[in-house]
C-alpha cells in the first residue's frame, strides 16, 4: 500500500491542477445540487421491536386519522394573585387562545380546559392541549412559532403563561458559535504546529472542502432517504475533525521528509505513502464504529452513521489527494520541520539539535514505565467510577433551564396536578379476540387502578369498531423516574394476567414509555454494538501493526478512556460535581444515546491517534531500532501532531457546552473530556510505558498469522528501495520541474 500511495501522491503533486479541477467541479456540483433540493423537513422516528412502537402502529390501524404518534402542545395559564381561572374575564381570555390555536393547517384538535376539568383543584392553574398531525420533530417551523405565541394575549390580560410539551421539540441546531469558535482555535494550533500560515491553511481549506462535499449531497438525498438534521450536524462534526488530523498529520509528515533533505515531489510521495497508509487505517477504524451503528436497529441511527461515515470516506481521499497537489501549489512557502526564518546574526544549529518535548516525555516515561502506568490507570480508574451508578434516560421538559417556557410550564402542570401529570401513560387495548371487548376495557382500567404509583385512571375510549380502546394512567411520580419506569413494567407484567383472563393485549406507549424502551433498546445493543466495533478494528489493527498484544493495548487503552469519561459525565450531569463550572441547572439520568455515541465517536478518534503515533514507532522498529529507541522515535516526529490534533478536537467539542440544551452540552461535554482522557492519558502516557515494559515482544506476532496476513506496508518498508534510485526531476511542466529542484 505504502508504494501505491507513494505514487499517488506523486502523481497528485504532478497533476495538482487536474486534481484540484476535480475536487473543485465536485465541491460545485454538489453545492448546486443542495441549494436546487427539495426541503426535506426533519427525519420521522421509530424504535422496531419495542412495545411502544407496535402500539403506536397498532393504533394507526385501528385509530386511522386519530395521529396517534402526532405532537402534543400544552398552553398552561396560571391566574394571578388573588384571582381564580374560572373567573368570567380569565375563562374568555383562555376562549380566544383556544379559538386561535384551532386555526392551524397541522392542528387535530384543541381542548378546552373547562369542558375538560384541566383546571387544578385550588383553580389556580389550567391547561389546554393542542394535538397535532406530526410528531414534534417534523412540525413546520410556522407552527411551533404559532404555538409559542398564542399565549401573548392571555398574558397582556394578566395571566401567567407557559408553553410545554413534545410540540416545541425541533431538530439539533448546528452548533454555530462552537463550530466559529473551534476552527478558529484550530487555525492558532495549526499555525504553531506547523510554523507557517500557509501550512497550517491546507488542513483547514481541504477539510471544509470535504465536509462541503459531504453534507452538501447529504441535503441532496435528505428527501429521498428521509434525513433530518442531526445527520448533517454529525457529519459536519465528523468531517471537519477527521478532515484536519488527517490532513495535518499528512503536511506535518511532508515537513520532516523536507528535513531529511528530499526534495519537494519526493517528499510528498514519501509522506502520502506513509502517512498515507496511517490515514487510510485510521479512517478505516471510524467507519467501522460509525456504521456499525446499524447493530442498534435505529432507522436514525444507523443514517447518521452510515452519512458520518461517508463523510469520513470523502475526508480521507482528499488528504491523499488534494494535499499533495496543495502542497505542490503552496511550494517554498513551506518550510522543513525545525527550519526558521532566517534572523540576522542568529546560530539555529544548536537549537534545532535539542531534543523536542516529545523524545524528553518519551525518554521520562521508558524510565519510570511502571510510575507512570500505575498513575495513569488507577487515576482514569478512580475516575471511572461514578458509571457504576450510570442512571440512563431521555431529558424531558424538566430536565430544561428553568429561564425557558417549557420548563416554567413543566414546574406549573407538576404544581397544579402533580408531578406525574407531565408524562401520562397511554395504555392500549387489542379486544379484537375478545367475547365481550367492554368488560376487557373495564377490567383492564380497574387493574390498573390497584398498581402502585397510580395517581388517576382514565375511562376507556374505544374506536368506532369497538375492538380498541385507549386509557390514559397519570403516574404519581415524573417522568424520569424510576418510579415511572417500574410503572411501565409493572403494567406490562400484568398484561399476561390480562391475556388469560379477557383475552385482550395490552401495550403500554406514550412519550415517555417510548422513551424508557429507547433507552433499553440502546442499553441492549450496547455490548454487540462494542464487540463488533472492537472486534473489527482489533483484527484491523492486527493487520496494520503486525503485533497481537499492541492493537490490543490499544482497545484496552479505548475502554478506560470511554469509561472514565462516562465517569466524568456521571459526576457532573448525574450527581451535580462542579455542575455549576459549566452551567449545569438540572441534574438527572444521563441521556440514554450517551453510551454507545461516546463508544463510536472516541473510539474512531482514539484509534486516530493509536495509529498516527504507533505506526511511526512501528516504522522505525522495522528499520532497525531498538524497541525502546522506536518508542522515542514516534514521540519525537508524531507526539506533537496527536497532541495538536486532540487540543483541535477538544476546542470543537468542548464550543457546544455553552450551549443552553442539556442534551448537546452533555454531547460536547463528554466528547472533549474523553478525547482529553484518551489523548493527554492513554496514548501520551499509557502507550508508551507499556511499549517500555513490552519491549521487542510488543510486535510478537505468531509465524502462521503472519504469513497468512496481508502485508499492506504502512511502515514504508517498500519505500526504502527508492533511496538508491536515481533522483527523478519529473516529466511534467517547467513549474513542477523548478518545484522539484527547490
Amino acid at each position: 500500500m505504502a508504494t501505491f500511495l507513494y505514487n499517488l501522491g506523486r502523481l497528485a503533486f504532478r497533476r495538482r491542477h487536474f486534481v484540484a479541477l476535480i475536487w473543485v467541479a465536485l465541491l460545485t456540483l454538489a453545492g448546486v445540487g443542495a441549494a436546487s433540493a427539495p426541503a426535506a423537513g426533519t427525519t420521522s422516528f421509530s424504535i422496531p421491536g419495542t412495545e411502544a412502537q407496535k402500539a403506536f402502529d397498532l393504533l394507526e390501524q385501528r385509530f386511522p386519522g386519530a395521529s396517534a404518534d402526532g405532537a402534543t402542545g400544552r398552553i398552561v395559564f396560571k391566574a394571578p394573585d388573588g384571582q381564580k381561572m374560572t373567573d368570567a374575564d380569565n375563562k374568555a381570555t383562555v376562549a380566544k387562545t383556544v379559538k386561535e390555536l384551532g386555526g392551524g393547517t397541522e392542528v387535530v384538535s384543541v381542548t378546552d380546559p373547562f369542558t375538560t376539568n384541566a383546571v387544578s383543584k385550588d383553580g389556580t392553574v389550567a391547561y389546554t392541549s393542542v394535538k397535532y398531525k406530526v410528531p414534534g420533530m417534523e412540525l413546520a417551523d410556522s407552527t411551533r412559532e404559532s404555538l409559542e405565541a398564542a399565549g401573548d394575549d392571555a398574558r397582556s390580560a394578566g395571566l401567567t403563561v407557559d408553553v410545554g410539551g413534545d410540540a416545541l421539540e425541533a431538530g439539533a441546531e448546528p452548533g454555530a458559535v462552537g463550530e466559529i469558535v473551534g476552527i478558529a482555535i484550530a487555525a492558532v494550533v495549526l499555525v504553531i504546529t506547523l510554523g507557517s500560515l500557509v501550512a497550517a491553511g491546507l488542513p483547514l481549506l481541504t477539510a471544509i472542502i470535504g465536509v462541503g462535499i459531504g453534507v452538501s449531497t447529504i441535503t441532496v438525498l435528505a428527501k429521498a432517504l428521509d434525513l433530518g438534521d442531526t445527520t448533517s450536524t454529525l457529519a459536519l462534526m465528523i468531517g471537519l475533525a477527521v478532515g484536519i488530523d488527517y490532513a495535518l498529520f499528512i503536511v506535518s509528515r511532508y515537513r520532516n521528509e523536507l528535513a531529511e533533505g528530499r526534495d519537494r515531489e519526493e517528499a510528498v510521495g514519501r509522506a502520502t505513502g506513509t502517512a498515507g497508509s496511517a490515514v487510510v487505517f485510521a479512517g478505516l477504524t471510524v467507519v467501522i464504529a460509525l456504521a456499525g451503528l446499524a447493530v442498534v436497529n435505529v432507522p436514525m441511527l444507523t443514517k447518521m452513521g452510515l452519512a458520518a461515515a461517508g463523510t469520513v470516506v470523502i475526508a480521507v481521499f482528499i488528504a491523499l489527494t488534494m494535499i499533495p497537489a496543495m502542497l505542490g501549489y503552496a511550494g517554498k512557502k513551506i518550510r522543513p520541520a525545525g527550519e526558521k526564518r532566517k534572523t540576522s546574526g542568529v546560530d539555529t544549529s544548536e537549537k534545532r539539535a535539542k531534543p523536542n518535548m516529545g523524545t524528553r516525555w518519551a525518554s521520562f516515561v521508558i524510565r519510570r514505565p511502571v510510575a507512570v502506568l500505575v498513575l495513569g490507570v488507577v487515576g482514569l480508574g478512580a475516575i471511572a467510577l461514578p458509571a457504576t451508578q450510570l442512571e440512563l434516560g431521555l431529558p424531558d421538559d424538566g430536565s430544561q433551564p428553568t429561564s425557558t417556557t417549557q420548563r416554567r410550564a413543566y414546574d406549573l402542570l407538576s404544581e397544579g396536578f402533580g408531578p406525574g401529570f407531565n408524562g401520562p401513560l397511554m395504555i392500549v387495548v387489542d379486544a379484537k379476540d375478545s367475547d365481550d371487548p367492554t368488560a376487557a376495557f373495564g377490567d383492564v382500567a380497574d387493574g390498573i387502578k390497584g398498581l402502585k404509583d397510580v395517581v388517576t385512571v382514565t375511562p376507556p375510549a374505544p374506536n368506532k369498531a369497538g375492538d380498541t380502546a385507549t386509557i390514559t394512567v397519570i403516574p404519581n411520580s415524573k417522568p424520569s423516574s424510576t418510579q415511572t419506569e417500574d410503572l411501565v413494567h409493572a403494567i406490562r407484567d400484568k398484561g399476561s394476567d390480562f391475556k388469560a383472563d379477557t383475552d385482550a393485549e395490552v401495550l403500554v406507549t406514550g412519550t415517555t414509555a417510548m422513551n424508557i424502551d429507547f433507552s433499553q433498546k440502546l442499553n441492549d445493543a450496547l455490548v454487540p454494538y462494542l464487540a463488533l466495533v472492537v472486534g473489527l478494528a482489533f483484527l484491523l489493527l492486527i493487520v496494520v501493526f503486525r503485533s497481537i498484544l499492541v492493537p490490543l493495548k490499544a482497545a484496552l487503552g479505548f475502554l478506560l478512556s470511554v469509561l472514565a469519561a462516562l465517569g466524568a459525565v456521571v459526576a457532573v450531569f448525574q450527581w451535580g460535581w462542579f455542575s455549576g463550572l459549566i452551567g449545569v441547572e438540572e441534574t438527572g439520568p444521563i441521556m440514554s444515546m450517551m453510551p454507545i455515541f461516546m463508544v463510536g465517536v472516541v473510539f474512531g478518534l482514539a484509534m486516530d491517534y493509536e495509529v498516527f503515533l504507533v505506526t511511526r514507532m512501528r516504522e522505525a522498529f522495522v528499520h532497525g531500532e531498538s524497541a525502546s529507541q522506536a518508542v522515542v522515535t514516534g514521540f519525537r516526529h508524531s507526539a506533537r501532531v496527536v497532541v495538536a490534533a486532540a487540543i483541535i478536537m477538544m476546542a470543537v467539542f468542548g464550543g457546544f457546552i455553552s450551549s443552553s440544551e442539556s442534551m448537546i452540552k452533555m454531547i460536547g461535554f463528554g466528547l472533549a473530556i474523553a478525547v482529553f482522557f484518551d489523548a493527554f492519558v492513554v496514548r501520551m502516557a499509557i502507550v508508551p510505558a507499556v511499549l517500555a515494559l513490552l519491549g521487542k515482544k510488543a510486535w510478537w506476532l505468531p509465524k502462521w498469522l503472519d504469513r497468512a496476513l496481508p502485508n499492506v506496508d504502512v511502515e514504508g518498508e517498500g519505500l526504502r528501495a527508492l533511496d538508491d534510485r536515481p533522483k527523478d526531476s519529473g516529466s511534467g511542466s517547467d513549474e513542477d520541474r523548478e518545484l522539484v529542484r527547490a
